[in-house]
């Protein structure tokens, strides 16, 4: 987010924080997508509940119109309270609302102890379906059904996983919002990490590490960076040993494939 939506979010995730305080559960998550549906479904409504020259109160009372009734009292405030901001993007002003839904069923999974298991389940699923073709193209078809997705998901998670991480994973094929399904895990699994005040390392290895190797690695990026590190390890034969090291933007590559790759340029001139 750029300008005046970065005070917007905060402003949004401060009063979501004291909902979330007084025990709002995943019936919130379920009211936050549907409004970001409805809202994602109509230009002309994104337009006006983000259009920064409209008058604060009358952003929010059009929101209370829309939705007082339809959901409960805390969603019809939060959804007031996003839409009385000042978003430089309409696109800024859905992204808030989604992120609350998915920031409530991490809650909701933290409060029963699993939230850890939710996002290493996330994290795996979604390495599945980067390896296999033929699911991937399925799950992130625009042509297919989504209700064909989501009954897909289903039956390839439930019981097999938390209950948060089936919702989201439906919710990655149900309403991607113009993203593939990849991206769409990588949000809810940003935001999950940010949830438990943590840094997240995806780790690229030809073999698996051991648990002394793990330790070492995590132990030098905590040392690093100054905060816990969860590491999120995939393995890819083709890099031929070594190891790939991604923290947000920041990239540690010492594989023998890129090495190799690095002296062939070198030696061709390419």
């Amino acid at each position: 987010m750029r300008g005046s939506s970065r005070g917007a979010a905060t402003a949004v995730q401060a009063a979501f924080d004291e909902a979330l305080a007084k025990g709002t559960g995943v019936t919130l998550a379920e009211e936050l997508f549907a409004v970001s549906a409805v809202i994602d479904g109509s230009a002309s409504l994104r337009r006006a509940l983000a259009d920064p020259s409209r008058d604060k109160a009358d952003k929010q009372g059009l929101a209370r119109s829309l939705f007082g009734g339809k959901v409960g009292e805390t969603t019809t405030g939060l959804v007031a309270e996003v839409a009385g901001q000042r978003w430089s993007a309409e696109r800024d002003l859905g992204d808030t609302i989604e992120s609350l839904a998915v920031q409530t069923l991490l809650a909701s999974a933290e409060r029963e102890g699993r939230i850890d298991r939710v996002e290493d389940e996330l994290f795996r699923f979604e390495r599945i379906v980067a390896g296999d073709p033929g699911l991937r193209d399925t799950l992130s078809s625009r042509n297919t059904d989504a209700s064909g997705k989501v009954a897909l998901v289903h039956g390839l998670l439930e019981g097999k996983a938390a209950p948060e991480t089936v919702r989201l994973a439906e919710q990655a094929v149900r309403a991607p919002r113009g993203r593939r399904f990849d991206r769409a895990m990588e949000a809810y699994l940003a935001l999950a990490s940010t949830r438990r005040d943590e840094l997240t390392a995806l780790v690229t290895v030809a073999a698996p590490l051991s648990e002394q190797q793990s330790a070492r690695l995590r132990s030098a990026l905590e040392s690093h960076y100054g905060k816990s590190v969860s590491l999120q390890v995939v393995l890819a034969p083709d890099v031929m040993g070594g190891i790939r090291v991604q923290v947000g933007d920041e990239v540690v590559d010492g594989t023998v494939l890129r090495r190799l790759d690095e002296a062939r340029r070198h030696v061709t001139g390419s």
